[in-house]
Formats: C-alpha cells, sequence, structure tokens
C-alpha cells in the first residue's frame, strides 16, 4: 500500500497484490470518507478529497466504491468515525519507520502498533527524530511490460514531473506534490492506466541491510500493513541486490 523506497522495495509485495485489493480498497475508503467529513464532499473545492480520490483512481478502484466513501463521509450515508495518528518508529539496523494510522478505536490502534513493533524487534521513536528523515514527494507507478519508459515520460514531463525512471519491469514517475494532479490529468487523458498513485513520503537517504536483517524488518512492516487501523508505512531500508524474504 505504502512503503516508498523506489520500487525495489514496494515488488516485493507485488505479487499479493490481487490478494490485498480488497484490504487496499478498505484503506481508500477510510480516507476518502474522513478527507469528506472534513472538507466537504466536492472534489473541485477540497484538495484532500480530490487527492484521496485520484490515489482510489490509481488504485483501479470502481466509481461507485468511491462515491459511496464520499457520501458515507458527507452523512448522506451511515459511516464511522476516523481518528487520524502517526507514529514514528524504528525497525532493527535503524531503519526509520512513519506509520500512518486512521482508527475508529486510537487505543486499540496505539496496542496493536506497539505490539507488532515489539515482536519485530521495533521501537517507537521521539517525535520528529524519523519525520525529518522524509520529505513529500507524489509517486505514479505504472506496468513497464505494458508502457515503455520513452512513452510515459513524454506524456509526464508535459504534465510537469520532476522524473521517470524504470526498474525491474515497473516505471515510476516521480513528482512535486503540489504537481501530482496535473501529472495524473495527463497520463489519464493520453489513456495510461497506473498500478499506483499517491503522495507519498519519500525517504532522502536510504538504509542497506544484510538480507536477514532486512527479511527481518520487511515482514514487521508487512504486519504493519496488514493491520486495519494501519493505512501507511513509510520506510527508509533499500533492500540488498538479490533480496530475498524467506
Amino acid at each position: 500500500m505504502s512503503g516508498h523506497s523506489k520500487w525495489a522495495t514496494i515488488k516485493h509485495a507485488k505479487g499479493a497484490a490481487d490478494a490485498k485489493r480488497g484490504q487496499i480498497f478498505t484503506k481508500l475508503i477510510k480516507e476518502i470518507s474522513i478527507a469528506a467529513r472534513m472538507g466537504g464532499g466536492s472534489p473541485e473545492a477540497n484538495p484532500r478529497l480530490r487527492t484521496a480520490i485520484i490515489k482510489a483512481r490509481g488504485a483501479n478502484m470502481p466509481k461507485d466504491n468511491i462515491d459511496r466513501a464520499i457520501k458515507k463521509g458527507t452523512g448522506e450515508l451511515e459511516g464511522v468515525s476516523y481518528e487520524e495518528l502517526t507514529y514514528e518508529a524504528y525497525a532493527g539496523g535503524g531503519v526509520g519507520l512513519l506509520i500512518e494510522v486512521l482508527t475508529d478505536n486510537k487505543n486499540r490502534a496505539a496496542a496493536d502498533v506497539r505490539n507488532i513493533l515489539t515482536r519485530g524487534g521495533g521501537e517507537l521513536a521521539k517525535a520528529g527524530s524519523v519525520t525529518r528523515l522524509f520529505k513529500r514527494q507524489g509517486i505514479i507507478t505504472l506496468d513497464g511490460e505494458k508502457y515503455t519508459e520513452d512513452q510515459v515520460m513524454e506524456a509526464a514531463l508535459e504534465g510537469g514531473a520532476e522524473d521517470v525512471a524504470s526498474e525491474e519491469g515497473i516505471i515510476e514517475v516521480s513528482t512535486a506534490p503540489e504537481d501530482f494532479e496535473a501529472v495524473m490529468e495527463v497520463l489519464g487523458a493520453k489513456g495510461f492506466e497506473t498500478l499506483s498513485a499517491e503522495v507519498s513520503m519519500v525517504a532522502e537517504s536510504e538504509i542497506t541491510l544484510d538480507n536477514d536483517a532486512a527479511a527481518k524488518a520487511m515482514r514487521m512492516i508487512d504486519k504493519l500493513e496488514e493491520n486495519d487501523d494501519v493505512q501507511n508505512v513509510y520506510h527508509n531500508m533499500a533492500l540488498p541486490e538479490g533480496f530475498s524474504p524467506e
């Protein structure tokens, strides 16, 4: 769902994407609902909702699901009230984690996050100590087997993208946060289908661990992402060459 550290890391979970699609949609619905509750149901007048909808479309969520999520947020349909929390933490080897939570029970969420960290060899960090390791950036990914890097680059640069790179069958478009929507609009207008699209927290620099330490950290990150209250997990770990999760 999140955890950006180039696509070498995200691709680690790509094979399970279909199995996790229902869980991904659940998280996106929560994100859309809280955006609509806080700023109203009009995407034109609510930048946060507009961004959440773009992210949902990037994950190929059906329009009906998006519309219902907006109505739950505005109160037109019965819904749940969520609170937002962000935890800063460290995994083994000094890997920094930003854990974004959207929950209807913050005590449960806090207990779950602490339990997963403890079991995985991680720990909570002081406020600000991990946030400073990241910057906000628009990240859009496309299937490199379906499109060429040159095709994507031409459209993405037209929309104002900062960079286009290809790695292991994935094309990644990077944008400044303020240019994210414009790039998505150009890609959509030219018929490109995305694998994911979000304004993410991207590490300013990365830490590389050996295979065993990286596998342990990834297992903990996976556990966090599988938790229903956790929306996003961002980290600054670069996977070692030939990484194997086993």
